[in-house]
């Protein structure tokens, strides 16, 4: 029997920091430093950003959360550990993190990946995005700096 939570936390916690350093270990494989785009440890627990951690059976199988910015939301830091990957958890953070969007009345749900992580674009696909331009702050970045980047959007209803 499978129990899935998904609980907010506020601080860098111990499952907090692990999780992180397994996406980032994850991503150095395929992505240049200058290429991953992902929030430090330390800017995930800012005011304008809510993280949550999901549970299977009280351990901690993977984390998302979502940057709050002017007119949209940002899915960031998205990870699922590989034995739990399939099992729903990655769509039920999808669905916490969309939830605090549309309390917070937000209708527009960005986010970036990487062009190999072919899985992580199918999971978001399914869930409703589709691909878009570049947003916010990349706008700003060097080409070379999101060349391997791809963008998806989501309206909310």
């Amino acid at each position: 029997m499978m129990t899935l939570t998904i609980e907010r936390t506020t601080h860098a916690t111990d499952d907090a920091r692990a999780l992180i350093e397994e996406l980032e270990a994850d991503l150095s494989g395929d992505f240049e430093p200058h290429q991953r785009h992902g929030l430090s440890l330390d800017k995930i627990f800012q005011p304008h950003i809510a993280f949550f951690i999901a549970r299977v059976n009280g351990k901690a199988v993977g984390c998302g959360g979502i940057a709050f910015e002017d007119g949209f939301a940002e899915l960031k830091r998205m990870y699922v550990r590989p034995h739990a990957r399939g099992t729903g958890v990655v769509q039920a953070v999808i669905a916490q993190l969309e939830a605090e969007a549309k309390a917070r009345g937000v209708t527009r749900l960005l986010l970036e990946t990487g062009d190999v992580l072919l899985a992580a674009i199918r999971v978001y696909e399914r869930a409703g995005f589709k691909r878009c331009e570049a947003f916010g702050d990349y706008l700003a970045l060097p080409p070379n700096t999101i060349e391997r980047s791809v963008f998806l959007e989501k309206r909310l209803a």
